[in-house]
């Protein structure tokens, strides 16, 4: 299937920095009504706050623990048409304390998708390649519609009605293996979360696991598609070397996630194009630990114009001979949808 160029990456995606204020506290600037907000406190080891239009705000998930969904009238209060606002808990708003939230647009709070066995609600931007689809699990060989027109490259997968982890699917590691968000594991293979099946351009498959298709519990996927000059999925294998691997993406990278997908007991990396500052200190946030953000000293890396390149020998980023995965989405593409060469920033 051909690829959809996207030209302007941050009316899809956009970090947005803030001081808590400790009361209510409109944020604007992010360019769009974002569907779906990540929050972080930089300054202190609280949780992540994971908000979607979908569930609704107010209503949350934790990347970091296997925690159900938890209902806070003080936690993101609202999406907003230029950002969003949030309430009095800690986690979003701790007064004078620093704040990052990773925004993604998808198209509301969703309608109904019969594609799959089951239906479900899909909020889907097939533009840029994202959708937030809830359905409910039966535990039994299923399919649940996605939205995307396309088969995703990279799914999280929360079950919010119960305690469970968080499964991900990665295309280059496969349907018949997972990896968890909230842990430290390595891949491990579990052919029953998504029925070993790979998504299709419609739906994607699951299986009796309680994680991905609990009986009656609401369940939660958000999808990625791959989309030229806005994200990348893929993989690369690290030479344990100060002098890494670059990894070519096509554009230069506003938000990257990071996994080792072959050694356990290694975190989860993001970075991003906001709170890094200058190469070779580029800000870490861990998203399987409530740590407050670290210097990017400890894992340093290069964000250039048409991807990353690795300048560590840590085992979390770039060990020797080991396999990992990333997720990655732009601020702006190295060329745009008619092969010019963009304006490295």
């Amino acid at each position: 299937m051909a690829y959809t160029a996207i030209d302007d990456a941050g009316i899809f995606f956009n970090t947005k920095l803030y001081t808590g204020t400790g009361s209510s506290n409109a944020q604007t600037g992010v360019g769009f009504q974002p569907d779906f907000t990540w929050i972080k406190n930089r300054d202190a080891a609280d949780f992540h706050v994971l908000t979607d239009a979908v569930r609704g705000v107010t209503n949350y998930l934790v990347s970091d623990d296997t925690d159900a969904e938890t209902t806070n009238a003080e936690s993101l209060t609202g999406f907003d048409s230029d950002g969003f606002t949030v309430g009095t808990m800690n986690e979003v708003n701790t007064s004078t304390e620093a704040f990052v939230a990773w925004n993604w647009k998808a198209n509301g709070a969703g309608s109904s998708n019969t594609d799959g066995s089951i239906s479900s609600t899909v909020s889907a931007n097939t533009t840029a390649g994202f959708s937030i689809v809830k359905y409910t699990g039966n535990f039994i060989a299923a399919t649940v519609g996605h939205g995307l027109g396309e088969a995703p490259k990279a799914i999280f997968f929360k079950n919010a009605s119960s305690t469970a982890n968080w499964n991900v699917y990665h295309y280059n590691i496969g349907a018949g293996k997972r990896l968890y968000l909230n842990t430290t594991d390595a891949e491990v293979t579990a052919s029953n979360y998504m029925n070993d099946t790979a998504p299709t351009s419609t739906v994607f498959s699951l299986e009796i696991a309680s994680d991905t298709n609990g009986d009656g519990d609401t369940q939660m996927a958000y999808c990625f598609a791959e989309k030229q000059g806005f994200s990348k999925f893929g993989m690369y294998t690290g030479n344990g070397n100060a002098d890494g691997p670059f990894v070519y993406t096509g554009f230069r990278p506003a938000f990257l996630i990071v996994k080792n997908s072959t050694t356990a007991v290694t975190d989860w990396v993001t970075y991003d194009n906001k709170r890094s500052g200058y190469n070779g200190d580029n800000r870490l946030v861990y998203p399987n630990l409530s740590n407050a953000e670290e210097a990017g000293t400890a894992l340093p890396m290069d964000i250039l114009s048409n991807g990353f390149k690795l300048k560590t020998t840590a085992n979390l980023t770039n060990s020797s001979g080991d396999t990992f995965i990333y997720m990655a989405f732009a601020h702006s593409p190295f060329v745009n949808s008619e092969g010019v060469p963009t304006n490295a920033r």
